[in-house]
């Protein structure tokens, strides 16, 4: 039986077709995967079955009835629900505050609507605490609020959109377990993504997009990544490994005893740092960062490895300038910048791929070329003297668009008419032009498919192999380890851990990133039998 069906779903906006003449069919009780490229127009398809935008032509038909959404209102009253990729969560509020927001007519806000929250919790395995605060919870437990949200307003169709990007292997297991209760329940769920393993492991069908329109459906059990790959890039799928090793002897970024702390003291000095010191031990403060320390030489990419919210934010905003550091020192090619402003470390050579392009890369309703302008205001080509050179500026932004394959009809859209994949290109095509000497990837390829990914990963290498040195934060474990030459583990602010990248596993890193493990993490191999033994 069919719970949701788009015939002949086209889509356009000015000077390009999001969609043309697509076809979904979900079946009810399964996961149906949704893959395609970045700029396929995945999002734009399910923002229409959402009721977020209308399509020009098409039908959609949910339980065997045509619907017509004018706003998610009505989605959700046909039972659609949405989990999007960025969490929409108040952290000043508890779980059923987060739940009952905006649905208070449902069930209240007080015992009725807990026994619900509670009900729904036990029968799909979600463990939803009602009265914990939203930001005492990690990320996975955040995820499964969101999926509760959606089941509470009454979803049987639930759209998830790239639901595994910042978990460990071990909460997307039990994440796929979470998808398995609901498939059980009769409940259908649409599964976006760009880890195609993933995909094969929990879809019961696929539907692959390319360039706007359906190329292809798949059934996993008789399908490869390699092929799933190929039907939405026409290439075959990438790995981040890096053999050869380029690490030099040159130091090119020294963090010795970083400290910081929640309180919004900016001061550096011995006074301060003893106040501070003082008050985190009555529990006042909290310090985000403690004491950590590190190298990073020319040619090295030094993998973070964390789950999120464990002081990775803290760190990049530190050593690009964006949060003062409370103690300790960061030291770039030998002199100290602890103090240095943003701008300055920017024009000395430090290039930024944050981790929420949104928030910290772009201007979204900017055109290309003045994203392509920002953090860069100062250098070549974008300024002569004092001047910007909006002409070499605009040059510049379509040679970038060429070289990094941003798909875009011309640099003057805006960056928010862009896909999320484009919209990272562009991020990593600006830093990557001004040659950088240190560079702070966080989430580099975080949303992009796999040929943007690939992409991504051979300019990282190929500036590693011109001396480039990087920190690399990523929740993509595999990219982790392919391409860095350390690893180490930040939990709780502090770095616990350290592992070779050529011996240790997911799991062995999963498993640090929850303070499970700590140390070395030395992969061990079971031993052979003694010979009498085996005798």
């Amino acid at each position: 039986m069919t719970a949701v069906e788009l015939a002949g779903i086209t889509k356009r906006f000015p000077g390009v077709v999001a969609n043309y003449d697509i076809h979904l069919t979900v079946r009810k009780g399964t996961v149906h995967a949704l893959v395609g490229e970045n700029g396929a127009g995945k999002s734009t398809l399910m923002k229409i079955l959402y009721g977020m935008q209308k399509p020009d032509e098409g039908t959609i038909a949910v339980d065997g009835e045509q619907v017509s959404f004018s706003s998610p209102a009505d989605a959700i009253v046909r039972g659609i629900g949405m989990v999007h990729q960025h969490f929409m969560l108040a952290d000043n509020l508890t779980v059923l505050e987060n739940v009952v927001l905006g649905s208070e007519k449902l069930h209240g806000i007080g015992a009725k609507a807990r026994r619900r929250i509670k009900e729904l919790s036990d029968r799909y395995g979600l463990g939803v605490e009602p009265d914990r605060l939203m930001e005492e919870l990690g990320v996975a437990a955040r995820q499964r609020v969101e999926i509760l949200k959606v089941l509470y307003r009454g979803a049987t169709t639930l759209i998830l959109d790239e639901p595994t990007a910042v978990l460990v292997p071990q909460e997307v297991d039990a994440l796929f377990d979470n998808l398995r209760e609901l498939k059980a329940e009769g409940l259908s769920v649409i599964f976006i993504s760009h880890k195609l393993g993933e995909v094969l492991s929990v879809a019961d069908d696929i539907t692959v997009i390319r360039r706007g329109t359906t190329v292809g459906t798949a059934v996993p059990s008789q399908t490869t990544p390699r092929q799933l790959a190929e039907m939405m890039v026409g290439s075959e799928l990438p790995t981040p490994e890096t053999a050869e090793s380029t690490v030099t002897d040159q130091v090119v970024i020294e963090v010795q005893d970083l400290t910081v702390y929640s309180s919004g003291a900016v001061t550096l000095g011995k006074s301060s740092a003893a106040l501070l010191m003082d008050e985190a031990k009555h529990g006042n403060v909290k310090r985000l960062l403690d004491d950590i320390s590190f190298k990073i030489h020319a040619g090295e990419v030094l993998g973070i490895a964390g789950v999120e919210g464990n002081g990775q934010t803290e760190l990049v905003d530190a050593l690009i300038g964006l949060k003062n550091a409370h103690s300790g020192t960061v030291r770039f090619l030998g002199e100290d910048i602890t103090g240095v402003p943003t701008r300055k470390r920017r024009e000395d050579g430090i290039g930024y791929i944050p981790e929420d392009r949104h928030r910290h890369g772009l201007l979204l309703e900017a055109p290309l070329w003045e994203n392509r302008i920002l953090g860069h205001v100062t250098e070549k080509p974008n300024a002569k003297g004092v001047w910007l050179d909006l002409k070499a500026a605009q040059e510049d932004t379509r040679r970038i668009v060429t070289e990094y394959d941003v798909r875009t009809p011309g640099i003057d859209v805006t960056a928010a008419s862009l896909s999320g994949g484009n919209q990272q290109k562009l991020i990593v095509g600006r830093e990557m032009s001004h040659k950088p000497k240190f560079l702070i990837a966080s989430h580099p390829t975080r949303g992009v498919d796999v040929g943007a990914q690939a992409a991504i990963w051979d300019h990282i290498r190929e500036a590693r192999r011109e001396g480039l040195a990087v920190l690399l934060i990523s929740a993509d474990l595999d990219e982790l380890i392919g391409l860095s030459d350390t690893l180490r583990v930040i939990y709780n602010g502090k770095l616990v851990a350290d592992a070779d990248p050529s011996t240790v596993t997911p799991e062995e890193l999963g498993s640090a990133m929850t303070g499970a493990a700590a140390g070395h993490l030395a992969h061990e191999e079971t031993p052979d039998a003694p010979e009498d033994e085996a005798r």
